[in-house]
């Protein structure tokens, strides 16, 4: 509990203290963690491995410029329209997609992902081709608002949106839908067998995370200032699936921590070698090896090192272990 105070508080200050770009940095981290954060509701807890999340990203991202560059809507009217538009074309491509599971689910998410990015690279009129939509603003709010058009103020709105969305993930999970879902990911014909429809809650799985996604593509569209087809590329659904596996799938916390250490690595290696991709192809491989329950795994389990003779001497002396 003092941990998430602490954090929250450092939060608040950090764009009071930080320099301007680094601002810029942790305002990308957070969006990436809110993209990480909405694949983990498949990955973690319902045992769907989508290979075209990024259709979900693409498509809030699209939304939001559209509405931004064409619609005369404010920021936040845009980011949340797109997030409910996403959610709403998962609904018949969840519904086809959760017709299969397992590979078969996963190649039928990336076609639909390169569906759309064929689609935004050919549709000039509309999406603006291979250019993109360039230019995208960030629009005041209802009565003039404006706090949240600054450097400060969008970092702000994106750690609200990802703090709401934590919060309603955690309670999601938390929920007799979310232990029902780790049931069908653990035994899905045990779960079927118990009555319990698994597709039924494996589509509400699949728009949740759409939803999110889409919200965490409408707030990358007005920070970065474009939209373009390759969000929707399968790269970019790749990229994110390693930041679930390497952060801890199942955990929410642990895909946030990857998509820090994925977009900073990056940062580091690209800034000192040619061969970046190389080298973190090599840290992720060895991730994946040597501690196969993720960063958030080495925490929780060095944490756990550090509470265990702290709670020895405290029996030992009598006292309660708080």
């Amino acid at each position: 509990m003092v941990s998430r105070v602490g954090f929250a508080v450092a939060a608040a200050v950090a764009p009071l203290v930080l320099p301007a770009f680094l601002v810029t940095t942790v305002t990308e981290v957070m969006i990436l963690a809110l993209f990480a954060l909405s694949l983990d509701l498949l990955v973690g807890y319902t045992g769907l491995d989508s290979f075209g999340h990024a259709a979900a990203y693409g498509l809030g991202a699209y939304t939001a410029s559209l509405l931004l560059l064409h619609a005369g809507v404010s920021l936040p009217v845009a980011v949340v329209v797109a997030a409910l538009g996403t959610a709403l074309v998962a609904v018949p491509m969840g519904w086809l997609c959760t017709r299969t599971t397992g590979v078969s689910f996963a190649m039928l998410t990336l076609a639909f992902a390169q569906l759309l990015y064929a689609i935004a690279y050919k549709w000039q009129s509309v999406t603006g081709g291979s250019d993109g939509l360039a230019g995208v603003p960030r629009t005041p709010g209802p009565f003039g608002i404006t706090w949240f058009t600054s450097r400060a103020g969008y970092y702000y709105l994106v750690a609200a949106c990802l703090g709401a969305s934590y919060v309603f993930c955690r309670a999601f999970v938390a929920s007799p839908v979310g232990t029902t879902l780790l049931a069908i990911r653990d035994h899905e014909r045990k779960a079927e067998a118990l009555g319990y429809n698994a597709r039924a809650y494996k589509l509400a799985a699949f728009v949740a995370a759409s939803f999110f996604g889409g919200l965490a593509g409408a707030l990358y569209a007005p920070f970065a200032g474009f939209a373009s087809p390759e969000l929707f590329f399968w790269i970019v659904s790749g990229q994110v699936l390693i930041m679930v596996i390497v952060g801890g799938s199942g955990t929410l916390i642990g895909p946030m921590l990857g998509a820090g250490f994925f977009l900073l690595l990056e940062h580091y290696l690209s800034a000192v070698t040619d061969s970046w991709a190389l080298v973190m192809g090599l840290i992720f491989v060895a991730v994946v090896i040597f501690v196969p329950e993720g960063l958030y795994g080495i925490l929780r389990r060095r944490s756990r090192a550090l509470a265990t003779p702290r709670a020895v001497a405290e029996r030992a002396h009598g006292e309660p272990v708080s």
